[in-house]
């Protein structure tokens, strides 16, 4: 059985506000540092044998706290990137409506048609996320376990991709806290399960 963990960075004073970040290099508050360390401990306990992130600042990091715990290196790795959200970089859900009309949170995340202008859709970031997270599954040894640090919108996404969901189905799941992980198992004949999600320490 090999595991992936999918790991969701800590908090931000942008998330606090409720505030989109998109490539917004952004660093953890006070909770987000004191999120990774506990997360991070218990993470160490799989144990990794490999450590992935996202470039972005928040998740570099909140993956330090689990190189720390585990002597590992992450490797940095910019498809593991949030949602480029374009012109909706630092609105919050009331001023991305007002400005772009009440389908902006379901279209933008969800659904395949451009609102917001410069901002990837999620075709864009399936076509990134996806074959990155199956090159990393892919390079585990049988038993092996790794962490893959990165965002909220962009978890949901590879997810989906993982257990071979159509995207929309991600829809139904609630969303990821901060510093919160999925776990997906892959058994020796191939077949993927979603054994836990939002786990928290």
């Amino acid at each position: 059985m090999k595991t992936l963990v999918l790991w969701r960075h800590g908090r931000t004073s942008w998330n606090a506000a409720g505030r989109a970040q998109g490539h917004a290099d952004i660093p953890l508050d006070e909770t987000g540092h004191t999120q990774a360390l506990a997360a991070a401990s218990r993470l160490a306990e799989l144990p990794p044998a490999a450590i992935w992130t996202s470039d972005l600042g928040r998740t570099v990091e909140t993956a330090g706290y689990l190189e720390r715990a585990t002597g590992l290196v992450a490797v940095l790795d910019k498809r593991l990137r949030e949602y480029d959200m374009g012109e909706r970089q630092g609105l919050t859900i009331p001023e991305a409506t007002e400005r772009y009309g009440s389908g902006v949170i379901t279209e933008l995340d969800l659904q395949e048609r451009r609102i917001v202008p410069g901002a990837e859709i999620t075709a864009d970031v399936r076509e990134r996320l996806n074959p990155a997270l199956e090159e990393m599954l892919a390079s585990l040894d049988p038993g092996g376990a790794g962490v893959v640090v990165t965002h909220g919108a962009a978890l949901k996404v590879g997810l989906a991709g993982l257990l071979g969901w159509p995207v929309d189905q991600a829809q139904s799941l609630r969303g990821i806290d901060n510093c919160g992980w999925a776990i997906v198992t892959e058994s020796g004949s191939g077949q993927r399960r979603l054994a836990a999600y939002n786990r928290v320490a």
